[in-house]
């Protein structure tokens, strides 16, 4: 579905990816692990047209879209759940969702009831808090939010940035047993970002290692959770999955 083919990148005058290349597969979650600084963040910001490359390309679908805005790839069907989630806390929890629906044409109040009411079902808590405030929320509940809001739009692809971040351990596994939900009912294919490896590894098919901008090594998760480098440098020993 998605295919990045010896992608260079940079900020200004200063290089940050050099020649990454990766896929992600229809219906596959596939992680790419990093410590910060690698180049993760920069991966998705390029997906979603929010930089273009140096040289290489971006296809969706076999298709380039490398060139094309962050609304085109949008429409296109590529989401991005941005690092820090970025909820709109004046507006409630269903307006920032009812937000996530907007790179759709013509939707009509029916279905946007209707998809409002599968969000609840998967996130129980926003239905209780549907009127409140987006600043109103825990961590947890934003994070939640920010997932649910992308999937208004109907995505073939969810990109994630860092979806444990600043959250607590059980927290965590709940927003990734969500994941993993939503790529298992609703077939959403997923690309997370994460550098809690464990996490990431223990419901991804697949994944990468970037460091200083280059992919050093990727496979199957299972694999990738048993490779000495990989658990040295980002399991630290610790080995818990959801």
């Amino acid at each position: 579905m998605l295919k990045l083919d010896n992608v260079h990148a940079a900020y200004d005058s200063v290089v940050v990816l050099r020649g990454v290349s990766l896929q992600v597969n229809q219906g596959e979650i596939v992680c790419l692990l990093g410590a910060n600084g690698a180049g993760k963040t920069t991966t998705l910001r390029l997906i979603s047209g929010l930089i273009h490359p140096l040289q290489g390309k971006v296809c969706l679908e076999d298709k380039p879209i490398h060139h094309l805005s962050p609304e085109a790839i949008a429409r296109l069907g590529v989401a991005h759940v941005p690092e820090g989630r970025r909820i709109f806390p004046g507006l409630t929890v269903r307006e920032n969702l009812i937000l996530g629906a907007s790179n759709r044409r013509r939707v009509n109040k029916v279905e946007l009831t209707s998809d409002i009411k599968k969000m609840f079902e998967i996130f129980p808590d926003l239905e209780k808090l549907q009127n409140a405030l987006g600043w109103t929320l825990s961590g947890g509940q934003q994070q939640m939010l920010a997932i649910a809001r992308s999937l208004m739009a109907h995505p073939k692809i969810l990109l994630m940035d860092e979806p444990s971040l600043g959250l607590g351990p059980i927290v965590v596994q709940q927003v990734f047993s969500v994941i993993k939900q939503i790529n298992e009912t609703m077939g959403t294919t997923v690309l997370v970002v994460e550098q809690n490896a464990v996490i990431a590894l223990s419901v991804a098919s697949r994944g990468y290692v970037i460091e200083n901008g280059r992919i050093v090594l990727e496979g199957k998760a299972s694999d990738l959770l048993n490779n000495t480098e990989v658990r040295e440098a980002y399991l630290g020993g610790r080995r818990t999955c959801i």
